[in-house]
């Protein structure tokens, strides 16, 4: 046993010296003109008047585009494994012929850091054992482009990222605060604020209002942000509901920067969370990224979309070392494994939306949540949050400011739901309803955060790459968040 520990001990040792640290110079308060090198643009030099970020939840870049056949792109391929926890040969990257899956598959702290294994990146099998799946191989799957057409034409047209990563190797409310905040403030869990003054940090709210810079919440259901005590306790009218996005991007009056919340909760979870079905997810992301090529903002506009975390999936790429965002350590409980906020989380798919943004562009540059951050303070001339933030690239790359490829919006496919499949998600959930509910329950989260949300059903508005079925008939299927819609748009207030 001794000697197998000092394997391992020298094996991680390998690895983290392959992984140097990173340059981290600049500290929480620098502005863009500070780091940036000369004659990059910030500021008004920045053609950019409305920033929309959409982040869905739990995909990795292999899970998605591990079959986009392009040689400037770093994907898996069939070479790649995972040993099998039950003992038979390797487990490889595989098509996954279903669209939802058996069960939830592990994201945690502790099980991010094992399926990440100091870079070796070969515990995703194990880490993923379950009752109805034994050998944790459904860690490997990945699907093609007649799956998530839509995504692979978005993403083949636009500007996308090979090297986006996480903010954390962990779940979803820490990254979804590297986004918003530049750090998790030492949170490694789910955690939501126990009293009113709870999670008072300053975040990007505060300081775009402290710019005069306008932003709104499009909420699905209930948004992440309400954990944070500034945006609990603001005046009303930044956290709408989702058909006011609509409305807002049809009649041109978007606000400068738009954060997009999916619907997290019950039968019309559209947030891609496992074990969701995959094209209502791509299907809500559709009508978004419809409605603002569409828009009268569009000549001025980004969009980025991209996803919080990996959500226990595959990846081949060893997440690199990051800057340590504050002196804020990680509040481990006894049995997690230990680990600072010095590396970025699993890599997963980013791609900006924009008329400047490079056509057919692969970025190889390293980002990670707080780049997108990085972007928004760039863009108002903002101080930055954390030093994290501070000394990320703010994805400047992905555009060309002096040449738009993009003046006429480009035709995408639209985004289908196949109802074979929704009913194959029926099937593989035994018939049940209300994962999403079961999982993140609306009634706990509006007791913890004293949120009082109305969710409606649904908005007849049309977009031009909004939901379709393959069917004529209007049809539905509920079971796991898997489901198919009674129109071809299906909008959650």
């Amino acid at each position: 046993m001794r000697a197998f520990l000092i394997t391992c001990l020298v094996a991680v040792a390998v690895v983290a010296a392959a992984d140097p640290p990173p340059d981290c110079p600049f500290g929480a308060g620098a502005l863009p003109a500070d780091t940036l090198p000369s004659g990059v643009p910030h500021g008004s030099q920045i053609p950019i008047e409305h920033i929309v970020v959409l982040m869905q939840e739990n995909r990795s870049f292999d899970h998605y585009f591990s079959r986009m056949h392009r040689a400037d792109v770093d994907r898996a391929t069939q070479a790649m494994s995972n040993p099998d926890p039950a003992g038979g040969p390797p487990i490889h990257p595989f098509h996954a012929r279903d669209y939802c899956e058996v069960a939830d598959l592990d994201h945690s702290w502790n099980g991010t850091h094992r399926e990440w294994d100091g870079g070796a990146m070969d515990g995703f099998t194990t880490q993923n054992v379950d009752p109805l799946d034994p050998t944790g191989h459904r860690t490997m799957g990945y699907y093609y482009q007649r799956d998530l057409p839509f995504y692979y034409k978005l993403y083949r047209t636009f500007a996308m990222s090979d090297r986006h990563f996480c903010g954390v190797l962990g779940p979803t409310f820490p990254n979804r605060h590297y986004l918003l905040a530049g750090t998790s403030f030492g949170h490694i869990s789910n955690d939501f604020p126990t009293t009113t003054s709870e999670f008072s940090q300053p975040t990007i709210f505060n300081r775009l209002d402290d710019a005069g810079v306008s932003w709104k919440i499009y909420q699905s259901d209930i948004a992440f942000a309400l954990v944070y005590a500034y945006v609990r306790n603001h005046p009303p009218g930044n956290l709408v509901g989702i058909r006011e996005y609509f409305r807002d991007a049809a009649a041109g009056t978007l606000p400068q920067v738009a954060f997009i919340d999916p619907a997290f909760l019950g039968a019309a979870e559209n947030d891609e969370h496992p074990p969701t079905n995959v094209q209502v997810g791509q299907a809500f992301v559709a009508s978004v990224v419809g409605a603002f090529v569409q828009s009268p903002n569009w000549s001025r506009g980004a969009l980025f979309l991209t996803y919080d975390e990996h959500g226990g999936y595959f990846d081949h790429v060893p997440p690199p070392a990051a800057c340590v965002p504050d002196d804020i350590p990680p509040q481990l409980n006894p049995g997690d494994v230990v680990a600072a906020f010095d590396h970025s989380g699993i890599r997963v798919p980013l791609v900006a939306v924009s008329p400047f943004a490079r056509k057919h562009y692969v970025s190889h540059v390293v980002t990670d949540h707080t780049s997108i951050l990085r972007f928004i303070e760039t863009r108002f001339d903002l101080p930055a949050l954390t030093r994290r933030d501070a000394n990320a690239s703010p994805l400047l790359d992905l555009f060309d400011f002096a040449h738009p490829s993009f003046v006429k919006p480009p035709r995408l496919p639209t985004a289908r739901v196949n109802e074979h499949k929704a009913a194959r998600c029926a099937e593989i959930s035994g018939g049940s309803s209300g994962l999403g509910t079961a999982r993140r329950s609306s009634r706990v989260v509006r007791a913890m955060i004293g949120a009082a949300v109305d969710i409606s059903r649904a908005s007849k508005a049309r977009h031009p790459y909004g939901m379709a079925t393959r069917s004529r008939a209007p049809v539905e299927v509920r079971s796991h968040g898997c489901y198919e819609v009674r129109s071809p748009v299906h909008l959650l207030e």
